[in-house]
């Protein structure tokens, strides 16, 4: 079904492959400054997507110009937690495969795990942790997905996570623990998850970026600290925290995900 909405998208979408496709998560969408948009497809007419739910997340595809490399932007995204099971969470990375795109930028919101990451840290994701039981690779094999168990040692390109620590000023790497939500962790889960090794929690990324991983895309990944996780602050926790810690951050997300695509091989 993909590759048929791929080819009915506006042509300029096909004029050449994307250098980069970039799924922005909640805050991110208004970050980005492209230089041009050539086209403009919501969410809700690309066939087997849907619009986006959940505030922050604006539900179009743009086919636009960032640091003069021609870009797919995918501005919001579908979370599992909104109860359309894994396709619409994972539709992008298909769709950006089918596009051509070699490299996709996965970005999100997420609440610190680790002490040291005060709100407005940017963190560069070198690895995840998945403890939900959700895998969008389960189910009947998909060839274009790759060897029916792919490895997972580097889902996250070590390459592109050093090119964005050396682009980004104060960017720390870490580990993101993916909740399947839309409840934010419990205290007792959230010192769970600190134990494993985590750095911050959130709500996607991770069905993304396996898909991806699977099919041949190099992956990166770049969470917006924007809160302490439950049990680390006094203050309970609430999304409009989220979207206003993401307002703060934009210069220098927007600053990281421009000089990120610039920099890409060509």
């Amino acid at each position: 079904m993909l590759e048929a909405v791929a080819a009915a998208l506006p042509a300029v979408f096909r004029e050449r492959p994307p250098a980069c496709g970039l799924i922005l998560g909640s805050g991110w969408g208004d970050a980005l400054r492209p230089e041009a948009v050539h086209a403009r497809v919501p969410y809700a007419a690309l066939e087997g997507f849907g619009a986006s739910t959940v505030a922050g997340h604006h539900g179009e595809l743009l086919c636009a110009d960032l640091a003069g490399r021609r870009v797919a932007i995918f501005a919001g995204r579908r979370h599992y937690y909104e109860g359309c099971g894994l396709g619409p969470v994972v539709y992008p990375a298909e769709l950006l495969r089918c596009l051509g795109a070699p490299v996709v930028l996965l970005t999100n919101a997420a609440g610190g795990l680790n002490p040291d990451f005060a709100p407005g840290t940017l963190m560069a994701v070198e690895d995840h942790l998945n403890l939900t039981g959700v895998n969008p690779l389960r189910g009947p094999h998909r060839p274009e997905w790759g060897p029916r168990f792919p490895d997972l040692s580097r889902v996250y390109d070590p390459a592109l996570t050093d090119l964005l620590c050396a682009l980004g000023r104060g960017v720390r790497r870490g580990v993101y623990a993916f909740s399947v939500g839309p409840s934010y962790e419990t205290p007792a889960e959230v010192r769970a998850l600190r134990a494993l090794g985590g750095d911050a929690v959130g709500m996607s990324t991770v069905p993304e970026a396996v898909v991806a991983h699977a099919a041949g895309l190099r992956v990166a990944a770049l969470s917006c600290v924007t809160n302490p996780a439950a049990g680390l602050s006094a203050a309970p926790l609430r999304h409009e925290e989220v979207l206003a810690a993401s307002e703060a951050a934009k210069p220098r997300m927007a600053a990281l995900a421009a000089a990120f695509v610039g920099a890409l091989p060509r």
